[in-house]
């Protein structure tokens, strides 16, 4: 069974990280699963608003949102227990990692496109 990779902030716009780690993680063979409460559906996958709402247990979230947003997600990554978050260049802040810490989640600051072995320039 593929590990399954919430992308939070999934985008239609293929120019978009959020649409290159879709299609990265895809590639892979890892079950994806688009997060963004503003579009219906990303690369034809139906897209879920927050991952309280994914029916399953997500392996890795990974994460492309603005830090002020994605502060506020934590709380839900948490309640979900996702075990591995990615907060991808960009969306991270000292304030939002030091919270990650302080709700003792494991995220790691870093591009989980190339986490995986790929570019984003390839997509």
């Amino acid at each position: 069974m593929s590990k399954v990779v919430a992308v939070i902030g999934a985008s239609s716009n293929r120019a978009k990280f959020g649409n290159k780690a879709l299609r990265a993680f895809k590639a892979e063979g890892y079950t994806v699963v688009p997060v963004n409460p503003n579009e219906p559906e990303v690369e034809g996958i139906k897209t879920y608003a927050s991952v309280l709402d994914v029916p399953e247990a997500i392996d890795m979230a990974t994460v492309y949102v603005p830090p002020e947003i994605g502060i506020t997600l934590l709380p839900q990554f948490e309640e979900k227990g996702i075990p591995e978050i990615w907060v991808n260049p960009g969306a991270e802040s000292d304030e939002l990692l030091a919270e990650a810490r302080t709700r003792k989640l494991n995220v790691i600051a870093a591009c989980s496109i190339i986490g995986i072995g790929r570019s984003p320039y390839q997509f």
